[in-house]
């Protein structure tokens, strides 16, 4: 026995050493520093790459946006996009005629009701020129709220095929056939230009000239910027469509809100005409000296100018873009 405690001691010192050295040498020869700058090297160049591939990304969307903007800015309105606008399949000749149409026949009305040569050739140019552009300017802006109506559909459309692994493309297709017009023509002629060769984010552009309106413009750059820098297509389309509905919600509240500022507006615009409507059945010769003396067709026309202004002002109080 104790022959062997010598051996077992040398044991326990060979342990203590090697426990020793292992303990020791990373801590006398640097290593644990080393290490640690290692990791602190690593950590910050993660992070620089984290903000780089940031910045990055915001160069590219920056870039897209820029060049989404430079060509909507080229747009010319011409006469066949603005019949487009309206949704009408005219040509420009049968433009020509409806407006040639209207001017002989509003001329030819005038001028036999009135007998006058000056006021039949002012409502020729108002029926050739003012009356067609008016129709259109209407058209337009039915076809444009029909549109808007219905767009938040048609992204909810496009973010559930996309979550279900159906492409951007096959989910145009699908609301080409389905949808409502003019949601339907609109995305039509979007397939029909990828088929031509655009892209997609050109065949959007060609859709904002049609139809000119944010809503569009907000869709176009969704689509425009997940085709150059990717990103989660479905989610961006998911929050779009929420914009878009709640802004159709805050439309709606204003809307009701100014609608007594409006009727105001109708009732203090009306009056005049009332009020002189009524004094002429009550008495002719009294107001009658309005428009058979000159100071009475003067007091008029002061009169129309001012009424004029008035309602003008009114108009743009209660008039709210979005």
């Amino acid at each position: 026995m104790n022959a062997n405690l010598p051996l077992a001691a040398g044991l326990a010192a060979v342990a203590a050493g090697a426990v020793a050295w292992a303990v020791l040498t990373p801590l006398l020869s640097g290593e644990k520093r080393v290490s640690q700058r290692r990791r602190a090297v690593s950590v910050v160049t993660q992070a620089g790459s984290a903000r780089a591939v940031t910045t990055s990304r915001r160069e590219q969307v920056a870039k897209s946006l820029k060049e989404i903007e430079a060509k909507k800015a080229g747009t010319r309105v011409t006469l066949d996009l603005k019949i487009a606008r309206a949704g009408l399949s005219w040509t420009k000749e049968k433009y020509y005629v409806i407006s040639a149409v209207l001017a002989f026949v509003v001329g030819a009305v005038v001028f036999l009701g009135t007998g006058s040569i000056p006021a039949g050739i002012a409502a020729v140019f108002a029926g050739g020129i003012g009356l067609p552009m008016w129709f259109l300017a209407h058209w337009r802006k039915r076809r444009m709220a029909r549109f808007i109506d219905e767009l938040p559909t048609a992204i909810d459309i496009i973010t559930r095929g996309v979550r279900s692994g159906i492409p951007v493309g096959d989910c145009f297709r699908i609301i080409s056939r389905e949808a409502e017009e003019p949601i339907r023509s609109e995305f039509r002629m979007v397939v029909e230009s990828q088929t031509l060769g655009l892209s997609i984010s050109e065949a959007l552009v060609k859709m904002y000239e049609r139809v000119p309106v944010s809503d569009v413009n907000f869709f176009a750059i969704v689509i425009g910027i997940q085709a150059k820098s990717g990103g989660n297509l479905s989610e961006a389309l998911a929050n779009l469509s929420r914009v878009l509905r709640e802004r159709k919600k805050m439309a709606g509240k204003i809307q009701a809100m100014s609608m007594e500022a409006k009727a105001s507006g109708g009732i203090i615009a009306a009056l005049p005409f009332v009020v002189a409507t009524m004094t002429y059945i009550a008495s002719p010769d009294y107001i009658s000296l309005l428009w058979t003396t000159d100071i009475g067709k003067l007091g008029l026309v002061a009169s129309a100018i001012w009424m004029s202004l008035g309602i003008f002002t009114m108009k743009k109080m209660i008039a709210f873009d979005f």
